[in-house]
């Protein structure tokens, strides 16, 4: 009952404050006027009776505070009241108040989207069942497996609960007399099955299916080829001109793999019982670790597995490595996140150091409030309390300003993310991501409040009346404070100068790199036969011939020709080789590089220069003597600076003695192929006219080829015309990838230059925090000098000594921060390694280059006001003290 009925009062009070004060003031009043009575019975006039009362109840407000402060609920009535009145106040400083919000808006806003792509893409675990226990088999840890390596670890795998393959597939969907390339997997049963997912219609894969021609649908795919028609299980769709009976569709948002071939809209069964060990490596093998397995444990029991199989089969599963499939998810892009996480991270210290000195020159107005305050006896912690809810309010408005701005920029990184960082469309503020933002906006408030308050509440009475007194000098201590966040400003806003400056540098060298070819006025385009009429052998290569003579007759095309595989813009397959006259390699170390089938005119039309040799021609077709071009890294590989024209060289085993021998015939000049800063690595290319398994069998790898077209003109303007001269030809046709080979040089530059983009505006915005910073604290500490300026002016100082005296005193705070800077910047420098192309991260001239520029900006904020100091009139403004 007691608890009831305090509740009650409390909640009376708070539905009527002013009635609740007019009891309690009536309440203190009653009983001082019976104190006076007593005092007055005892002999002592009216006057001296009311006077001595009120000694005795010890100051009317004090006890009114007491009162208060015992109440049920106080702290709640406290807190309303603080926030009362530190709305007023900041209503009152609008200019102040914009400013501050600002800053924080800036920090918490940009804070809080680095945050949710890093929660995005690293913390949020994979969409899958058990996602931790899911890992990747491959060699050198991204290289696909051969067929024997998917059965040995199937079959002797203790470590694994279950194994999965999967293969790369682009099958054409016939629709509506059309052809449209999907990307898709061809799988086993038990890949599908170890993400745990469960298809929206219809059913997964069965091991039975492998035999069978059914396909399963993604949830896009079926929305926008078939309108989700709630009918489709059961119905047969043309792949490559094979009907395929649809056994379900799997739900929205579903995507595996989550690497190598993401966005894939259809899932196969993988028929491997037609696969033979000469089929190469093309397969990603996928498990699950078993319960109670370790990685380390699976690791071991791998390299065991790898040994026997060396002592049986040499080469065939040397270098297999276990890789959590979430690291081979993130392995690119985790260094960069963490290390914009981390800039960011700075960048609200920053902010939270710029409003903590702009709270501390406030702090200064108000000194004699505060010393008013103690006087009327309000004690140190409710005056802290007041103070650090001013700061909260500040904080709270920064993070609701902060979160606005992170919405926009949020939908800004989805829009502008380049294709290399997986899972970032997945980017969502949501309740997890607002919570840290919340969270974040309050330690902002803690730390730039707590010094100003801890700075007022130190104060003694006499010397807070005295402080705010005009034309007083500033606390020392305070001074020393504002300092120590102005160097931490300058030093912190220099670490991110420097990483902004080594990604500049980065990014110049970059683009700085020769792909080998122009990407310039080409237009690109994958021409796919898979499912058509002229699919067949003895026809492909007569359509590809024919499509490519018309092409090359389109107006504004100066050259014109086609690849199996663009470099940037496909898959990158390797062939073994060995050059005759050598000795034979022994088992599982024969060499190897990458090839490509070409056209005749590509080395023309894509301006890959033939630093050596010829190029091939129309000559060069089967019955005639093989010929091959090799690249220069496989010049200087394999014939270490000997001419390599006129040598020989197989892709087939030299033992054979039916081995096919290939005539060198052309050096071309190295090219970029699937990272664009990658090393130059071996290459060859082979004629498409005398490559027999194009020629004479079938395969969907085998049914397409990637055109390239260079006209003088508009580039995108060539795209219908190049579309209708392929359909004029063959209706069904698929064709795919349309685009300027531009855009795929972009696409290669496109994480560099966000990561640019985004550590260079969180420097500029650092940049000038800290400008504004410095600029307000020599500002204010001129400002509270001004009568000893005036002083040594009236002393005889010249106006050039008080100009450099000012202007040492602000530097020397600048050169702190500019040495611990820094240090800051070389570990930065470090961190970013794994990011910095061409540039080391202690480069001197980056370095150079950023201390000049923060010094300048430095210098030009400390002699403003400077300046405006030594402009005083002395005597006019002793006169004025």
């Amino acid at each position: 009952m007691r608890s009831w009925s305090r509740l009650r009062r409390f909640v009376s009070r708070a539905l009527a404050p002013e009635r609740a004060e007019r009891e309690l003031d009536e309440e203190l009043q009653a009983y001082v006027e019976l104190l006076s009575s007593e005092k007055a019975a005892q002999g002592l006039s009216p006057e001296q009776a009311r006077r001595a009362a009120l000694l005795e109840v010890g100051g009317v407000e004090q006890v009114k505070e007491e009162v208060r402060g015992a109440r049920f609920g106080s702290w709640l009535e406290d807190a309303a009241r603080d926030l009362r009145h530190g709305a007023r106040l900041l209503a009152r400083t609008p200019g102040f108040t914009l400013a501050a919000v600002a800053a924080l808006a800036l920090g918490i806003g940009a804070a809080t989207v680095i945050f949710s792509a890093v929660d995005a893409v690293l913390l949020k675990p994979l969409p899958y069942v058990d996602p931790e226990r899911l890992v990747v088999v491959l060699h050198e840890g991204r290289h696909p497996v051969a067929p024997s390596t998917f059965e040995a670890l199937r079959r002797d795998g203790r470590s694994f609960d279950a194994v999965g393959v999967a293969e790369f597939w682009r099958p054409n969907l016939a629709s509506a007399g059309a052809a449209e390339t999907v990307l898709g997997l061809r799988l086993t049963a038990s890949t599908m099955e170890l993400t745990g997912g469960r298809p929206l219609l219809g059913r997964l894969l069965r091991s039975e299916d492998e035999e069978e021609d059914v396909v399963l649908l993604s949830h896009g795919l079926w929305q926008r080829q078939f309108a989700g028609d709630s009918e489709i299980l059961g119905r047969s769709v043309r792949l490559d001109g094979i009907p395929r009976v649809v056994i379900g569709v799997m739900p929205p948002g579903f995507d595996f793999p989550p690497f190598w071939a993401r966005g894939a809209e259809l899932w196969a069964p993988l028929p491997l019982r037609e696969r033979r060990e000469s089929d190469g490596r093309s397969l990603r093998l996928f498990a699950r670790l078993a319960p109670e397995t370790s990685l380390a444990e699976a690791r071991s029991e791998l390299a065991t597995l790898v040994a026997r199989a060396e002592r049986e089969r040499p080469g065939e599963m040397r270098g297999l490595a276990v890789v959590p499939l979430a690291d081979m998810v993130v392995r690119n892009v985790r260094p960069a996140l963490w290390a914009l996480l981390g800039a960011v991270g700075l960048l609200l210290l920053i902010a939270c150091a710029n409003v903590a000195h702009m709270l501390l020159a406030r702090a200064a107005g108000r000194a004699r409030e505060m010393a008013l305050r103690h006087a009327l006896g309000a004690g140190r912690t409710r005056v802290l309390r007041q103070l650090l809810t001013e700061s909260a309010l500040l904080a709270g408005l920064g993070s609701a300003a902060g979160i606005g701005l992170a919405f926009i920029g949020a939908r800004l990184l989805v829009a502008w993310r380049p294709a290399s960082v997986p899972r970032i469309e997945t980017l969502s503020l949501d309740l997890r991501v607002l919570a840290v933002a919340v969270a974040a906006s309050l330690a902002c408030g803690l730390a730039f409040g707590l010094a100003p308050a801890l700075q007022a509440v130190r104060r003694d009475l006499v010397g807070g009346l005295r402080q705010g007194e005009r034309g007083s000098s500033e606390d020392p201590g305070r001074r020393r404070v504002r300092s120590a966040l102005v160097a931490s400003e300058v030093a912190l806003a220099l670490v991110l100068l420097v990483g902004a400056g080594l990604l500049i540098r980065t990014f110049a060298a970059l683009q700085a790199i020769d792909p080998g070819f122009d990407p310039k006025g080409v237009l690109t385009m994958v021409v796919s036969l898979s499912g058509s009429e002229r699919s067949a052998p003895g026809r492909r290569a007569a359509f590809f011939q024919e499509a490519l003579e018309r092409l090359r007759a389109l107006p504004g095309v100066e050259a014109a020709s086609a690849i199996n595989h663009l470099p940037m813009g496909g898959d990158l397959w390797g062939l073994g080789f060995h050059v005759r006259g050598r000795p034979l390699p022994a088992p599982g170390e024969r060499p190897a590089a990458a090839y490509r089938v070409v056209m005749p005119g590509y080395f023309d039309a894509m301006r890959l220069a033939l630093v050596r040799g010829r190029d091939f021609d129309e000559h060069d077709v089967l019955g005639r003597p093989g010929v091959i071009v090799v690249n220069e890294a496989m010049a200087r590989s394999q014939w270490s600076g000997e001419d390599p024209l006129g040598s020989a060289m197989t892709l087939g085993d030299p033992a054979d003695p039916d081995a096919e021998w290939l005539s060198v015939v052309g050096v071309a000049e190295d090219a970029v192929r699937d990272e664009w800063a990658a090393e130059p690595a071996p290459e060859i290319y082979l004629p498409y006219l005398q490559s027999r398994s194009y020629l004479e069998e079938a395969g969907g790898h085998l049914e397409y080829l990637s055109f390239v077209l260079r006209t003088g003109g508009d580039v995108t303007a060539l795209a219908p015309a190049a579309r209708g001269a392929v359909h004029s030809l063959a209706r069904d046709a698929a064709i795919a990838d349309l685009h300027p080979m531009e855009e795929l040089v972009a696409q290669g530059l496109a994480e560099p230059r966000l990561y640019l983009i985004l550590l260079a505006s969180f420097a500029a915005v650092a940049l000038a925090l800290a400008a504004v910073g410095i600029y307000g604290v020599v500002s204010h500490g001129v400002s509270r000098r001004r009568q000893e300026l005036a002083i040594r002016m009236a002393l005889g100082a010249r106006s050039g000594e008080l100009l450099r005296l000012v202007l040492r005193q602000g530097m020397a705070t600048v050169s702190v921060g500019l040495g611990a800077g820094l240090v800051g910047a070389l570990a930065l420098g470090t961190t970013l390694r794994s990011l910095l192309y061409g540039v080391e991260p202690g480069d001197p001239l980056t370095l150079a280059a950023v201390v000049a520029t923060l010094g300048a900006v430095a210098l030009a904020a400390t002699y403003v006001p400077a300046r405006r100091a030594v402009a005083l009139r002395a005597l006019e403004e002793l006169r004025h003290e």
